[in-house]
Formats: structure tokens, C-alpha cells, sequence
């Protein structure tokens, strides 16, 4: 290689086998998805460095005003130009195979020395550009995320089952690697003795720094007021936390160091400010942009309050990045739809199936730095998906491949939630004149089981004339769905779903349940025992006698088919993208909007009007025992 020194040479080698060719089949069953960089099959590399060749980055540093994302431009020329070239964005930009061991996973590795590595993402060299293949040059345009790392640029050949290493490029970096980015609100635990009329908040993000190097903090108070300071904890998770492949090998990157702080003795409804800090061994501090909230309602409380829930929402790249197996094509419409929409909702319940991440790890900064605007401001809730916790031999209720190896951990160490356990994803926690229980469908949900015994206890406790709107809401549905496999199967829901809850959530009058998995958005009737008890379609009231069920499921990932022949108890039915928002004017009065993330105008809605007696009120299986004794 011309012009070309020993050691660039052996840094460019160590890039050959990065991946390997596992493809993780996704679990939805609503035709097969794959994640974008599973396509890739460095173990086959072969290296065909070229001296005519050439790839450069530029701007060489990033972030230099303190941003957490810059647009790259990279030039690629190649002198054997096909529409099969690709370039990979890789980071850490040095690739090192010192941090591997001996080919992790009986890979098959084709090559020594390597990686293990994965790419963040990919573009094909002739992106925006037909006349590539004529002039072997391009120009493409990369949006990059701090990751606490720096990045290169690899040209390959061969296309993505046989990619042949041509060019790699210079590195780049931001300013600070290391800086706080992304945070992430969620309500802390539930009010309770020890905090009467007080509620937590929690501030959850990510940076690059350990605690032997700096002490994080949030510097927060109310707006326009004292600022005070609250220490925050510290989590990361290794490789060996993961089950199996490619989170265990080629979908492993460092996720960096979790923090999470507990902002307590908020007064209900107050605007506060805050901003992320790190108290570093120098004396400095190093600190991020100033963001805002709105404490959460007190319990009860009478005042407006708007909801968003939807499942399945994915991650995608604005640079149209890795987008070539229409993987999640409504996600970004979704999370711009809320973005646009952020100052007319209170709080956010994404009810599984977050990055669909499979096992590559990188994918977590992506898509929390994706969801940043939304979630530095409001209560962004989460529940657990296949897609996080699902692994063979792993304590998952479903003994599929889902999570790629994950096994719940990014899932339960990125994200705060108000669990007793974080490895069991269930919990409760309120909203105003809401309570929500948040079910994990990827446990056992079944009578005697331990889930079983919190969800009758989350439904139980709620004080239905202070907290009327009583919402339960789990990934799979375990209501009802007329998806076609689901048709097929002839249960029209996630097996031994209803049978098991259904009698709860009658004696508990729950209003309504909600579930993804299925990619698509389906109302169902006010129902109990499979039938309707309730022939009103959009304005309910009086007496609560049946649980209306809603799939949103429609977040972002690619769509689930209807079976052709509806049930009489669907409703409404749509195989498109959107969400739910949900909004209580007082004790009385409900209103639910089903909006596409299209345009963000409503395509379905109902409302529910009733008083305290009404909740009260003998129903079929959900009556109070009483006496003739007087």
C-alpha cells in the first residue's frame, strides 16, 4: 500500500472480523424482522486495502459548543466502484483485539487479530447517488451521537455477506467523550408515609465518567429559584452480564456508566429546572444544558392531566442509516409527533419494545439520545418487551432469542422504574387521578404466580374515588387481538392471557388495558368473557361492566396484518402508525384519542363519563359480598 506506514497497516487489519453472519430472528411473528447490523458478516472479510482508494472524514472534532450530536461528512472514492460497496462507522475508532478472547462464542472467526466490535451503523457508498458506480465517488453524510468514544470509517466490498476491507478513514471525536448526555425522567416510588405530599422524580443518564473519576450530581430547583444539589448513583453492566450472542460478541460495546439521582420533596405540579453535573478529581466540574419538568400531581388531585402510551416504537437514524430492511420506518415519525406535540401531555408509558437493540448494545445510546427531548421533560415509563428480556434458559417466561442475549439488563440498568425488583419488571405508580399497573408479560402472570399476587394488589389498593381512571398495561396482549396469527391460533390473544386476568380485572373494574407486541392499533368493546357488554361505541357511562381493550402497538416497528374477518367485539381497527393520549378533565370525565404519528390527528376516540357510585355499583363477577343482618 502506497504512502502507507506499518502501523496504520496493523490497526487496519485488526477490523476483520467483527461480526459474525447469526441472524436473531425477531419474536413478533408478524413476519420475519432482522436487525439491520445482524446483516453483517465480517467474519468473512477478506482485506483488499487499496492504494487508489480513500476515505476521510471531516469535521475531525465534534461537539466543540457542548452538542451531544454533529452531521459528518465523509468522501469516498473508490477505484473498483459496485452498488454492493458499504461504509461502517465504528467505535472506538482504534479497533482493538486485545479486549476479546480467543473467538468468543465458537464464531468461527476467519482472521487473526480482531475485534469484537460491531459496527454503530452503515450506508451503501452509492447512498443518494446513482452515479456512484460510473465515478466511484460519493459524498455521504452521517449524524453522529457522543458515545464516549471516537469514531473511523471503513470502506468495504463484496457487499455485506462478503465484505472486503478496501479503505478505513482518519478518526474523529467530541470535544468530551466523557459528557452527561440523555437523560432520562421517571417517577420514583409511589407516595407513601415516609414522603406525604411529596412525590420523587428520578434523573437517569449516561456519561463516560466512573466514580473514581468524578461525583455525579443534579443541580436542580425550582424554576426561577435556589438550585440545590443531589448526588446520584452509579451503574454499568460488562459483557459476561450478558446470555448469549451477539450481545456476548459482536453486539458488545461498553454501555458506559448509568446515573441516577432522586429528586424528593417536590411540590405537586411546580416547574423546576435541572441540569446534569460531574465533580471531577481536579476541582472542575463538568455540566450539560439546563432542562425542565413539571413535578407530578398529588394522588387525587383535580386537575388536567394527559397521558401517552404506545408500544414497539424502535429506533431509527435521520441520516437514513441502516434502513435497508424497512426495519422500523414509523419511528421517527412517532417520536417527532411527540416532540412537536410535548408541551400537551404530562407523561409518556412506552410499553415495550424500546431500540430493538437484539443484542447490539450501541443501540441503547442511539435510541435514548433519540428520545432525549421527550424524556428530559416528562415521565418516560417503560415496560418490558421480548425485544429486552426474552433468552433461552434466562428465567424469561418465553424461551425465544429475542432480546439477541440481553436478557433484560440494558433494559433494567438504562431506564429507571418504580419496581421492588428491577429484574422483575412489574409496578405500579400514580398520576393524578390515575393509577397504572404495569404488568411484564415476559413473566409468569399466571394465578399463584408472584406477578399475580402484585397485579390483584396494584388494582386492589387504588382509592377509586380519588383515583378513578384505573389503567392496567402490559407488552403481549393478554386482552384481546384479532391479529392474524393470533386469528389463526384461534385464541385471539397472548395464550392463558385472559384466562388468568380477566376475573381481575372485572372484580377490580379496571377502565382500560393496553398492549403492544402486535404492530398495529385495535379497540375492542367494553368486554368480559368474550362478550360486549356494551354496545355504545364512542361515549360510555353509568356502571363499569367490562375492561375496554386497545393494541397501540403501532409505535414504529414494521406492521402486523389484521385477520380478514374481524371479531364482532373489535371495534376499531387500523394497521397503521400512532399512539394513544388519554386525558382526564376531573373525576368524571375521560377522553381517549387514538392519533396517527402521520399527521397527529385523531382517527379514533371515545369518552367515558361517571361518578363514584358508578364504580361502586354491583357488576357480574364484581360485586361485594354483603350480609341480610341489618
Amino acid at each position: 500500500m502506497k504512502g502507507s506506514s506499518f502501523s496504520k497497516i496493523n490497526m487496519i487489519f485488526v477490523i476483520l472480523c467483527f461480526f459474525t453472519n447469526l441472524r436473531i430472528c425477531l419474536g413478533d411473528m408478524n413476519g420475519i424482522g432482522e436487525q439491520p447490523l445482524s446483516k453483517i458478516a465480517i467474519h468473512k472479510t477478506i482485506l483488499a486495502l487499496h492504494s487508489s482508494a480513500s476515505i476521510t472524514a471531516s469535521p475531525f472534532l465534534l461537539g466543540n459548543k457542548g452538542e451531544d450530536t454533529e452531521l459528518v461528512t465523509v468522501e469516498v472514492e473508490s477505484p473498483e466502484p459496485t452498488n454492493e460497496d458499504w461504509v461502517g462507522v465504528f467505535s472506538p475508532a482504534n479497533l482493538n483485539s486485545s479486549i476479546c478472547t480467543p473467538d468468543p462464542g465458537g464464531i468461527g472467526w476467519v482472521e487473526t487479530p480482531y475485534t469484537c466490535s460491531a459496527p454503530i451503523k452503515y450506508k451503501y457508498a452509492n447512498h443518494s447517488n446513482p452515479n456512484y458506480k460510473k465515478t466511484g465517488k460519493n459524498t455521504l453524510k452521517f449524524q453522529l451521537i457522543n458515545q464516549r468514544a471516537d469514531f473511523s470509517f471503513a470502506l468495504f466490498s463484496g457487499g455485506l455477506s462478503n465484505p472486503r476491507l478496501v479503505s478505513i478513514s482518519n478518526f474523529i471525536a467530541f470535544a468530551n467523550p466523557k459528557a452527561p448526555v440523555y437523560p432520562r425522567l421517571a417517577h420514583g416510588k409511589s407516595w407513601n408515609e415516609k414522603f406525604v405530599h411529596q412525590r420523587q422524580m428520578t434523573v437517569t443518564w449516561t456519561s463516560g465518567y466512573d466514580i473514581s473519576e468524578a461525583v455525579p450530581f443534579v443541580e436542580w430547583g425550582p424554576k426561577g429559584g435556589k438550585q440545590i444539589q443531589s448526588a446520584a448513583g452509579t451503574l454499568t453492566f460488562n459483557r459476561n452480564s450478558m446470555c448469549g450472542e451477539p450481545a456476548r460478541t459482536v453486539g458488545w460495546r461498553d454501555p458506559g456508566f448509568i446515573h441516577t439521582s432522586f429528586l424528593k420533596e417536590l411540590w405537586p405540579n411546580m416547574k423546576y429546572t435541572y441540569r446534569l453535573g460531574h465533580f471531577l478529581s481536579d476541582g472542575s466540574y463538568v455540566w450539560s444544558k439546563r432542562y425542565s419538568f413539571k413535578a407530578s400531581p398529588y394522588p387525587g388531585q383535580n386537575s388536567l392531566q394527559r397521558v401517552i402510551i404506545f408500544g414497539d416504537m424502535g429506533k431509527a437514524e435521520r441520516d437514513g442509516s441502516n434502513e435497508y430492511a424497512d426495519y422500523q420506518p414509523g419511528s421517527l415519525n412517532t417520536t417527532d409527533q411527540l416532540i412537536n406535540d410535548l408541551d400537551n401531555f404530562d407523561i409518556v408509558f412506552h410499553i415495550g419494545d424500546m431500540p430493538y437493540a437484539n443484542g447490539y448494545i450501541s443501540q441503547w445510546d442511539q435510541f435514548t439520545a433519540q428520545v432525549q427531548q421527550i424524556s428530559s421533560k416528562v415521565p418516560y415509563m417503560i415496560a418490558s418487551g421480548n425485544h429486552e428480556r426474552d433468552w433461552p434458559n434466562s428465567g424469561s417466561f418465553y424461551d425465544t432469542p429475542d432480546s439477541g442475549g440481553e436478557c433484560g439488563v440494558p433494559a433494567e440498568t438504562m431506564y429507571y422504574y418504580p419496581a421492588e425488583n428491577k429484574a422483575k419488571f412489574w409496578y405500579a405508580t400514580d398520576y393524578g387521578m390515575f393509577r397504572f399497573c404495569i404488568a411484564d408479560s415476559e413473566h409468569d402472570w399466571r394465578e399463584g404466580s408472584e406477578q399475580y399476587k402484585f397485579i390483584e394488589h396494584c388494582l386492589a389498593t387504588v382509592d377509586r374515588k380519588q383515583q378513578p381512571w384505573l389503567i392496567f398495561a402490559a407488552h403481549r396482549p393478554l386482552g384481546y387481538s384479532s391479529n392474524d396469527w393470533y386469528a389463526k391460533e384461534g385464541s385471539f390473544q397472548e395464550p392463558m392471557g385472559r384466562e388468568s386476568l380477566q376475573g381481575l380485572w372485572q372484580k377490580y373494574k379496571v377502565d382500560i388495558g393496553f398492549y403492544g407486541h402486535v404492530h398495529n392499533y385495535e379497540r375492542v368493546c367494553p368486554i368480559y368473557q368474550n362478550q360486549c357488554v356494551n354496545n355504545e361505541k364512542t361515549h360510555y357511562s353509568g356502571t363499569v361492566n367490562g375492561t375496554i381493550h386497545v393494541v397501540v402497538g403501532g409505535g414504529g416497528s414494521h406492521l402486523s396484518d389484521f385477520t380478514t374477518a374481524p371479531p364482532i367485539w373489535s371495534i376499531f381497527r387500523d394497521r397503521d402508525y400512532g399512539f394513544v393520549k388519554l386525558t382526564a378533565f376531573n373525576h368524571s370525565y375521560l377522553l381517549f384519542e387514538y392519533k396517527k404519528s402521520s399527521d397527529g390527528k385523531v382517527y379514533d376516540s371515545f369518552t367515558i363519563s361517571r361518578d363514584y357510585r358508578d364504580v361502586l355499583a354491583c357488576v357480574h363477577d364484581g360485586c361485594e359480598k354483603t350480609t341480610l343482618a341489618t
